[in-house]
């Protein structure tokens, strides 16, 4: 297990997880997320083989569809 920070708490995951994978066991849609990992947005481009680690800090916004 590693403990990282999501939207400011301290959450204990399952080590060697990929981001998307993460997401998912967070409980969120990877498809309607916008990730900012460590203080930088993260391009979706970025996600396939970055393993998430001890210590990094992820803010998951989801986006929002919708208005008049």
């Amino acid at each position: 297990m590693i403990t990282i920070r999501v939207n400011g708490q301290l959450r204990s995951c399952p080590a060697g997880l990929e981001l998307r994978d993460m997401l998912i066991h967070l409980g969120y849609q990877p498809e309607v997320v916008v990730v900012e990992l460590n203080g930088g947005i993260l391009s979706r481009a970025h996600w396939p083989g970055r393993v998430v680690v001890e210590s990094d800090v992820l803010e998951v916004v989801t986006i929002v569809g919708g208005g008049t």
